[in-house]
Protein backbone atom coordinates (compact mmCIF):
# COMPACT_ATOMS: atom_id res chain seq x y z
CA UNK A 1 0.00 0.00 0.00
CA UNK A 2 1.33 3.45 -0.94
CA UNK A 3 2.65 5.68 1.83
CA UNK A 4 2.25 8.76 -0.37
CA UNK A 5 -0.54 11.29 0.10
CA UNK A 6 -3.71 10.39 -1.82
CA UNK A 7 -4.59 12.39 -4.96
CA UNK A 8 -6.85 15.38 -4.37
CA UNK A 9 -10.62 14.92 -4.47
CA UNK A 10 -10.97 11.35 -3.21
CA UNK A 11 -11.29 9.72 -6.66
CA UNK A 12 -7.69 8.72 -7.29
CA UNK A 13 -5.91 10.15 -10.34
CA UNK A 14 -8.55 11.32 -12.81
CA UNK A 15 -6.81 11.16 -16.21
CA UNK A 16 -8.74 12.36 -19.28
CA UNK A 17 -6.01 11.53 -21.82
CA UNK A 18 -7.05 8.88 -24.35
CA UNK A 19 -4.63 6.29 -25.70
CA UNK A 20 -4.55 3.52 -28.30
CA UNK A 21 -7.73 2.64 -30.19
CA UNK A 22 -9.81 5.05 -28.10
CA UNK A 23 -7.51 7.91 -29.07
CA UNK A 24 -7.56 7.03 -32.78
CA UNK A 25 -11.35 6.82 -32.81
CA UNK A 26 -11.78 10.16 -31.02
CA UNK A 27 -9.25 11.88 -33.30
CA UNK A 28 -11.23 10.69 -36.33
CA UNK A 29 -14.47 11.87 -34.73
CA UNK A 30 -12.93 15.29 -33.94
CA UNK A 31 -12.37 15.91 -37.66
CA UNK A 32 -16.12 16.36 -38.14
CA UNK A 33 -16.79 18.45 -35.02
CA UNK A 34 -17.13 22.23 -34.73
CA UNK A 35 -13.71 23.59 -33.80
CA UNK A 36 -13.25 26.16 -31.05
CA UNK A 37 -9.94 28.01 -30.72
CA UNK A 38 -8.63 28.00 -27.14
CA UNK A 39 -6.03 30.08 -25.33
CA UNK A 40 -2.61 28.91 -24.18
CA UNK A 41 -3.93 28.92 -20.63
CA UNK A 42 -6.77 26.54 -21.56
CA UNK A 43 -4.31 24.32 -23.45
CA UNK A 44 -2.26 23.93 -20.27
CA UNK A 45 -5.38 23.27 -18.21
CA UNK A 46 -6.44 20.55 -20.67
CA UNK A 47 -3.06 18.83 -20.52
CA UNK A 48 -3.21 18.87 -16.72
CA UNK A 49 -6.67 17.27 -16.89
CA UNK A 50 -5.28 14.76 -19.35
CA UNK A 51 -2.33 13.63 -17.22
CA UNK A 52 -4.21 13.69 -13.89
CA UNK A 53 -2.50 16.82 -12.58
CA UNK A 54 -5.86 18.54 -12.06
CA UNK A 55 -7.60 15.58 -10.39
CA UNK A 56 -10.49 15.38 -9.69
CA UNK A 57 -11.39 17.77 -12.55
CA UNK A 58 -12.56 16.02 -15.72
CA UNK A 59 -13.62 19.16 -17.58
CA UNK A 60 -14.13 22.91 -17.39
CA UNK A 61 -16.13 24.41 -14.54
CA UNK A 62 -19.86 25.15 -14.47
CA UNK A 63 -21.18 28.51 -13.30
CA UNK A 64 -21.92 27.05 -9.85
CA UNK A 65 -18.33 25.74 -9.65
CA UNK A 66 -16.93 29.07 -10.88
CA UNK A 67 -18.94 31.05 -8.33
CA UNK A 68 -18.16 28.69 -5.44
CA UNK A 69 -14.43 28.66 -6.20
CA UNK A 70 -14.26 32.45 -6.45
CA UNK A 71 -16.34 33.04 -3.33
CA UNK A 72 -15.63 30.09 -0.99
CA UNK A 73 -12.71 28.09 -2.47
CA UNK A 74 -15.18 25.21 -2.94
CA UNK A 75 -16.69 23.63 -6.03
CA UNK A 76 -20.41 22.90 -6.13
CA UNK A 77 -19.88 19.38 -4.73
CA UNK A 78 -17.80 20.69 -1.81
CA UNK A 79 -14.37 19.86 -3.25
CA UNK A 80 -11.70 22.40 -2.34
CA UNK A 81 -10.34 24.32 -5.35
CA UNK A 82 -8.73 27.79 -5.21
CA UNK A 83 -8.70 29.19 -8.78
CA UNK A 84 -11.37 28.98 -11.53
CA UNK A 85 -10.63 26.60 -14.40
CA UNK A 86 -12.96 27.84 -17.12
CA UNK A 87 -13.14 27.88 -20.91
CA UNK A 88 -14.28 30.96 -22.82
CA UNK A 89 -15.69 31.36 -26.32
CA UNK A 90 -17.39 34.05 -28.38
CA UNK A 91 -19.27 31.52 -30.54
CA UNK A 92 -23.00 32.15 -30.69
CA UNK A 93 -23.56 28.88 -32.55
CA UNK A 94 -22.36 26.26 -30.04
CA UNK A 95 -25.00 25.20 -27.56
CA UNK A 96 -25.66 22.81 -24.69
CA UNK A 97 -25.56 19.21 -25.92
CA UNK A 98 -23.04 19.90 -28.70
CA UNK A 99 -19.76 18.04 -28.99
CA UNK A 100 -16.88 20.25 -30.07
CA UNK A 101 -13.15 20.02 -30.77
CA UNK A 102 -10.79 22.29 -28.83
CA UNK A 103 -7.94 23.62 -30.96
CA UNK A 104 -4.81 25.66 -30.25
CA UNK A 105 -2.48 26.79 -33.03
CA UNK A 106 -3.89 24.25 -35.47
CA UNK A 107 -3.69 21.21 -33.17
CA UNK A 108 -6.74 19.49 -31.70
CA UNK A 109 -6.12 19.04 -27.98
CA UNK A 110 -9.47 17.65 -26.85
CA UNK A 111 -13.11 17.03 -27.55
CA UNK A 112 -15.78 18.32 -25.19
CA UNK A 113 -19.47 17.69 -24.52
CA UNK A 114 -21.07 21.05 -23.63
CA UNK A 115 -23.23 20.70 -20.54
CA UNK A 116 -23.59 24.41 -19.77
CA UNK A 117 -23.04 27.74 -21.50
CA UNK A 118 -23.14 30.91 -19.43
CA UNK A 119 -22.51 34.53 -20.22
CA UNK A 120 -19.65 36.38 -18.53
CA UNK A 121 -20.47 40.07 -18.37
CA UNK A 122 -17.86 42.72 -17.71
CA UNK A 123 -19.14 42.86 -14.13
CA UNK A 124 -18.75 39.08 -13.78
CA UNK A 125 -15.15 39.30 -14.98
CA UNK A 126 -14.40 42.21 -12.66
CA UNK A 127 -15.91 40.30 -9.74
CA UNK A 128 -13.70 37.29 -10.53
CA UNK A 129 -10.65 39.57 -10.64
CA UNK A 130 -11.47 41.13 -7.27
CA UNK A 131 -12.05 37.72 -5.68
CA UNK A 132 -9.05 35.93 -7.17
CA UNK A 133 -6.34 38.54 -7.79
CA UNK A 134 -6.84 41.33 -5.26
CA UNK A 135 -4.38 41.01 -2.40
CA UNK A 136 -3.09 43.01 0.54
CA UNK A 137 -0.13 44.73 -1.13
CA UNK A 138 0.22 48.40 -2.03
CA UNK A 139 -1.05 47.95 -5.58
CA UNK A 140 -4.19 46.22 -4.32
CA UNK A 141 -5.35 49.22 -2.29
CA UNK A 142 -9.05 49.90 -2.89
CA UNK A 143 -8.49 53.29 -4.51
CA UNK A 144 -5.94 52.13 -7.10
CA UNK A 145 -6.35 48.34 -7.60
CA UNK A 146 -8.54 48.42 -10.67
CA UNK A 147 -6.55 50.94 -12.69
CA UNK A 148 -3.22 49.46 -11.63
CA UNK A 149 -4.30 45.88 -12.31
CA UNK A 150 -5.55 46.67 -15.81
CA UNK A 151 -2.15 48.16 -16.60
CA UNK A 152 0.23 45.85 -14.76
CA UNK A 153 -1.39 42.58 -13.66
CA UNK A 154 -1.16 39.87 -16.36
CA UNK A 155 -3.70 37.65 -14.58
CA UNK A 156 -6.33 40.40 -14.48
CA UNK A 157 -5.59 41.32 -18.08
CA UNK A 158 -6.08 37.67 -19.07
CA UNK A 159 -9.50 37.42 -17.37
CA UNK A 160 -10.74 40.74 -18.73
CA UNK A 161 -9.72 39.69 -22.26
CA UNK A 162 -11.83 36.52 -22.05
CA UNK A 163 -14.66 36.13 -24.53
CA UNK A 164 -18.39 36.55 -23.96
CA UNK A 165 -19.32 33.04 -22.78
CA UNK A 166 -17.92 30.25 -20.64
CA UNK A 167 -18.71 26.69 -21.65
CA UNK A 168 -18.58 23.79 -19.23
CA UNK A 169 -18.47 20.05 -19.56
CA UNK A 170 -16.29 16.91 -19.55
CA UNK A 171 -13.34 16.59 -21.93
CA UNK A 172 -11.46 13.82 -23.69
CA UNK A 173 -7.84 14.91 -24.08
CA UNK A 174 -6.13 13.88 -27.31
CA UNK A 175 -2.70 15.51 -27.05
CA UNK A 176 -0.08 16.65 -24.55
CA UNK A 177 1.34 19.00 -27.17
CA UNK A 178 5.07 19.55 -27.43
CA UNK A 179 5.88 18.70 -23.83
CA UNK A 180 6.65 14.94 -23.97
CA UNK A 181 9.22 15.43 -26.76
CA UNK A 182 10.59 18.91 -26.05
CA UNK A 183 11.00 18.20 -22.34
CA UNK A 184 11.72 14.48 -22.42
CA UNK A 185 12.61 13.23 -18.95
CA UNK A 186 11.44 16.50 -17.38
CA UNK A 187 7.76 16.53 -18.33
CA UNK A 188 6.47 13.89 -15.92
CA UNK A 189 2.87 12.88 -15.29
CA UNK A 190 1.65 12.46 -11.69
CA UNK A 191 1.69 8.66 -12.06
CA UNK A 192 5.37 8.91 -13.06
CA UNK A 193 6.46 11.13 -10.16
CA UNK A 194 4.54 8.89 -7.75
CA UNK A 195 6.29 5.83 -9.17
CA UNK A 196 9.67 7.55 -8.80
CA UNK A 197 8.93 8.49 -5.18
CA UNK A 198 7.78 4.93 -4.43
CA UNK A 199 10.94 3.51 -5.98
CA UNK A 200 13.05 5.75 -3.75
CA UNK A 201 11.00 4.79 -0.70
CA UNK A 202 9.81 8.35 -0.09
CA UNK A 203 6.63 9.05 1.86
CA UNK A 204 7.11 12.69 2.88
CA UNK A 205 7.84 14.78 -0.21
CA UNK A 206 8.30 18.54 -0.60
CA UNK A 207 7.89 20.57 -3.79
CA UNK A 208 9.72 23.71 -4.85
CA UNK A 209 7.75 25.82 -7.33
CA UNK A 210 9.90 27.64 -9.89
CA UNK A 211 9.15 30.13 -12.64
CA UNK A 212 12.56 31.85 -12.48
CA UNK A 213 16.09 30.44 -12.75
CA UNK A 214 17.16 28.79 -9.51
CA UNK A 215 19.22 31.19 -7.38
CA UNK A 216 20.79 30.64 -3.96
CA UNK A 217 17.54 31.23 -2.04
CA UNK A 218 15.73 28.59 -4.11
CA UNK A 219 18.61 26.20 -3.52
CA UNK A 220 18.50 26.95 0.22
CA UNK A 221 14.73 26.36 0.40
CA UNK A 222 15.04 23.00 -1.34
CA UNK A 223 17.86 21.92 0.97
CA UNK A 224 15.92 22.96 4.09
CA UNK A 225 13.05 20.75 2.94
CA UNK A 226 15.37 17.83 2.18
CA UNK A 227 16.59 17.96 5.79
CA UNK A 228 13.06 17.29 7.10
CA UNK A 229 11.46 15.34 4.21
CA UNK A 230 12.49 12.20 2.36
CA UNK A 231 13.09 14.19 -0.81
CA UNK A 232 12.24 17.28 -2.85
CA UNK A 233 10.53 17.64 -6.22
CA UNK A 234 12.00 20.67 -8.00
CA UNK A 235 8.95 21.41 -10.12
CA UNK A 236 9.25 24.21 -12.64
CA UNK A 237 6.62 25.73 -14.87
CA UNK A 238 7.25 24.91 -18.54
CA UNK A 239 4.13 26.64 -19.90
CA UNK A 240 3.79 30.29 -20.88
CA UNK A 241 5.04 33.22 -18.81
CA UNK A 242 4.79 36.96 -19.16
CA UNK A 243 7.11 38.89 -21.55
CA UNK A 244 10.59 39.30 -20.11
CA UNK A 245 10.57 36.05 -18.12
CA UNK A 246 13.25 33.49 -18.93
CA UNK A 247 12.03 30.59 -21.13
CA UNK A 248 11.62 27.09 -19.75
CA UNK A 249 14.43 25.40 -21.68
CA UNK A 250 16.98 27.86 -20.27
CA UNK A 251 15.67 27.37 -16.73
CA UNK A 252 15.64 23.57 -17.05
CA UNK A 253 19.27 23.62 -18.17
CA UNK A 254 20.20 25.83 -15.19
CA UNK A 255 18.44 23.48 -12.75
CA UNK A 256 20.26 20.50 -14.31
CA UNK A 257 23.55 22.26 -13.60
CA UNK A 258 22.64 22.93 -9.98
CA UNK A 259 21.41 19.40 -9.34
CA UNK A 260 24.57 18.00 -10.94
CA UNK A 261 26.99 20.02 -8.82
CA UNK A 262 25.21 21.06 -5.61
CA UNK A 263 22.66 18.38 -4.61
CA UNK A 264 22.76 14.76 -3.48
CA UNK A 265 20.98 13.37 -6.54
CA UNK A 266 19.20 10.59 -4.64
CA UNK A 267 17.29 13.22 -2.64
CA UNK A 268 15.93 15.38 -5.45
CA UNK A 269 13.93 14.98 -8.66
CA UNK A 270 13.57 17.67 -11.31
CA UNK A 271 10.32 17.81 -13.28
CA UNK A 272 8.19 20.32 -15.19
CA UNK A 273 4.48 20.93 -15.55
CA UNK A 274 2.65 22.53 -18.53
CA UNK A 275 0.53 25.32 -17.01
CA UNK A 276 0.63 29.02 -17.81
CA UNK A 277 1.23 31.27 -14.81
CA UNK A 278 -1.90 33.01 -13.55
CA UNK A 279 0.06 35.36 -11.21
CA UNK A 280 -2.67 34.95 -8.57
CA UNK A 281 -0.30 35.20 -5.61
CA UNK A 282 -1.89 33.57 -2.53
CA UNK A 283 -4.57 31.77 -4.52
CA UNK A 284 -1.97 30.41 -6.89
CA UNK A 285 0.05 29.21 -3.90
CA UNK A 286 -3.01 27.17 -2.93
CA UNK A 287 -3.35 25.91 -6.51
CA UNK A 288 0.29 24.85 -6.47
CA UNK A 289 -0.32 22.83 -3.32
CA UNK A 290 -3.55 21.35 -4.71
CA UNK A 291 -2.14 19.91 -7.91
CA UNK A 292 1.20 18.96 -6.27
CA UNK A 293 -0.84 16.64 -4.05
CA UNK A 294 -1.75 14.77 -7.23
CA UNK A 295 1.94 14.40 -8.02
CA UNK A 296 2.47 12.73 -4.61
CA UNK A 297 3.67 15.82 -2.71
CA UNK A 298 2.45 16.52 0.83
CA UNK A 299 4.60 19.56 1.73
CA UNK A 300 4.52 22.66 -0.51
CA UNK A 301 7.36 25.13 -0.05
CA UNK A 302 5.91 28.63 0.25
CA UNK A 303 8.42 31.45 0.53
CA UNK A 304 8.37 35.20 0.06
CA UNK A 305 5.93 36.65 -2.52
CA UNK A 306 5.00 33.22 -3.85
CA UNK A 307 3.51 33.47 -7.39
CA UNK A 308 3.23 37.23 -6.98
CA UNK A 309 3.48 40.04 -9.47
CA UNK A 310 4.39 43.66 -8.77
CA UNK A 311 3.35 44.77 -5.29
CA UNK A 312 -0.20 43.39 -5.41
CA UNK A 313 0.38 40.95 -2.55
CA UNK A 314 1.80 41.06 0.95
CA UNK A 315 5.22 39.44 1.22
CA UNK A 316 3.92 36.39 3.10
CA UNK A 317 0.25 36.54 2.11
CA UNK A 318 0.62 33.23 0.25
CA UNK A 319 1.59 31.60 3.55
CA UNK A 320 -1.11 33.28 5.60
CA UNK A 321 -3.94 32.23 3.25
CA UNK A 322 -3.42 28.58 4.23
CA UNK A 323 -4.61 29.52 7.73
CA UNK A 324 -7.68 31.37 6.48
CA UNK A 325 -9.38 29.12 3.94
CA UNK A 326 -11.55 26.00 4.22
CA UNK A 327 -8.92 23.53 3.10
CA UNK A 328 -8.97 21.50 6.31
CA UNK A 329 -10.89 18.22 6.40
CA UNK A 330 -13.64 19.49 8.69
CA UNK A 331 -14.63 22.20 6.19
CA UNK A 332 -15.39 19.72 3.39
CA UNK A 333 -18.27 17.22 3.39
CA UNK A 334 -15.92 14.30 2.64
CA UNK A 335 -12.27 13.95 3.80
CA UNK A 336 -10.97 13.27 0.27
CA UNK A 337 -12.33 16.61 -0.95
CA UNK A 338 -10.11 18.64 1.38
CA UNK A 339 -6.59 19.82 0.61
CA UNK A 340 -4.10 17.45 2.26
CA UNK A 341 -0.86 19.01 0.99
CA UNK A 342 0.37 21.32 3.74
CA UNK A 343 2.50 24.47 3.40
CA UNK A 344 6.12 24.53 4.44
CA UNK A 345 6.45 28.19 5.41
CA UNK A 346 9.95 29.66 5.07
CA UNK A 347 10.92 33.21 6.07
CA UNK A 348 12.80 35.67 3.86
CA UNK A 349 16.13 34.06 2.93
CA UNK A 350 19.40 35.67 1.80
CA UNK A 351 23.15 35.36 1.89
CA UNK A 352 24.69 37.06 4.93
CA UNK A 353 28.34 38.13 4.81
CA UNK A 354 28.54 38.22 8.61
CA UNK A 355 27.02 34.74 9.00
CA UNK A 356 29.17 33.64 6.07
CA UNK A 357 26.35 31.64 4.55
CA UNK A 358 22.68 31.42 3.65
CA UNK A 359 20.29 32.51 6.41
CA UNK A 360 16.79 33.83 7.05
CA UNK A 361 15.17 36.51 9.16
CA UNK A 362 14.54 33.80 11.75
CA UNK A 363 18.21 32.86 12.04
CA UNK A 364 20.28 35.95 11.13
CA UNK A 365 20.66 38.82 13.65
CA UNK A 366 22.72 41.11 11.42
CA UNK A 367 21.99 44.40 9.68
CA UNK A 368 20.49 44.70 6.21
CA UNK A 369 23.74 45.96 4.68
CA UNK A 370 25.32 42.56 5.47
CA UNK A 371 22.73 40.71 3.37
CA UNK A 372 22.55 39.88 -0.33
CA UNK A 373 18.83 40.14 -1.13
CA UNK A 374 17.91 37.45 -3.65
CA UNK A 375 14.97 37.42 -6.05
CA UNK A 376 14.28 36.13 -9.53
CA UNK A 377 13.14 39.57 -10.68
CA UNK A 378 16.31 41.20 -9.34
CA UNK A 379 18.43 38.62 -11.15
CA UNK A 380 16.55 39.09 -14.44
CA UNK A 381 16.87 42.87 -14.10
CA UNK A 382 20.66 42.70 -13.65
CA UNK A 383 21.10 40.21 -16.49
CA UNK A 384 18.85 42.18 -18.83
CA UNK A 385 20.77 45.41 -18.10
CA UNK A 386 24.15 43.71 -18.43
CA UNK A 387 24.91 44.71 -14.84
CA UNK A 388 27.31 43.00 -12.47
CA UNK A 389 25.80 40.14 -10.46
CA UNK A 390 26.52 40.49 -6.76
CA UNK A 391 28.70 37.75 -5.32
CA UNK A 392 26.73 34.90 -3.68
CA UNK A 393 23.59 35.69 -5.68
CA UNK A 394 23.78 32.54 -7.75
CA UNK A 395 26.17 29.74 -8.62
CA UNK A 396 28.84 30.77 -11.13
CA UNK A 397 27.97 27.95 -13.56
CA UNK A 398 24.31 29.04 -13.65
CA UNK A 399 25.07 32.75 -13.99
CA UNK A 400 27.31 31.96 -16.98
CA UNK A 401 24.48 30.05 -18.68
CA UNK A 402 22.01 32.89 -18.08
CA UNK A 403 24.45 35.53 -19.37
CA UNK A 404 24.88 33.51 -22.55
CA UNK A 405 21.09 33.49 -23.03
CA UNK A 406 20.75 37.27 -22.50
CA UNK A 407 23.69 38.06 -24.76
CA UNK A 408 21.90 36.21 -27.56
CA UNK A 409 18.70 38.27 -27.30
CA UNK A 410 18.02 40.79 -30.06
CA UNK A 411 15.11 42.40 -28.19
CA UNK A 412 14.83 42.84 -24.44
CA UNK A 413 11.77 43.57 -22.30
CA UNK A 414 12.18 46.12 -19.52
CA UNK A 415 12.13 44.40 -16.12
CA UNK A 416 10.32 46.45 -13.48
CA UNK A 417 11.57 46.34 -9.91
CA UNK A 418 9.08 46.44 -7.03
CA UNK A 419 9.58 46.46 -3.28
CA UNK A 420 9.13 42.71 -2.89
CA UNK A 421 11.90 41.97 -5.40
CA UNK A 422 14.32 44.75 -4.49
CA UNK A 423 14.45 44.04 -0.77
CA UNK A 424 13.23 47.52 0.19
CA UNK A 425 10.39 45.97 2.17
CA UNK A 426 12.74 43.96 4.42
Amino acid sequence: MSKLVAPHGGKGLVCCLLEGAELAAEQKKAEGLTKIEISGRAKGDLIMMGCGGFSPLNGFMSKADWKGVCEKFLMADGTFWPVPVTLDTDSEDVKVGDEIALVNDGEVYATMKIEEKYEMTEEDKKWECYQVFKGEGEESADDIFWKTALEDHPGVQMVMAQKKYNIAGPVKVLSEGEYPEQYKGVYLRPAETRAAFEEKGWSTVSALQLRNPMHRSHEFLAKISIEVCDGCLIHSLIGNLKPGDIPADVRVKAIDTLVEHYFVKDNVIQAGYPLDMRYAGPREGLLHATFRQNYGVNRMLIGRDHAGVGDFYGLFEAQEIFDKIPYATEACPEPGKALLCEPMKIDWTFYCYKCDGMASLRTCPHEKDQRVILSGTKLRKALSDGAEIVDHFGRDEVIAQLREYYEGLTEKVEVKMQGAASGDAM
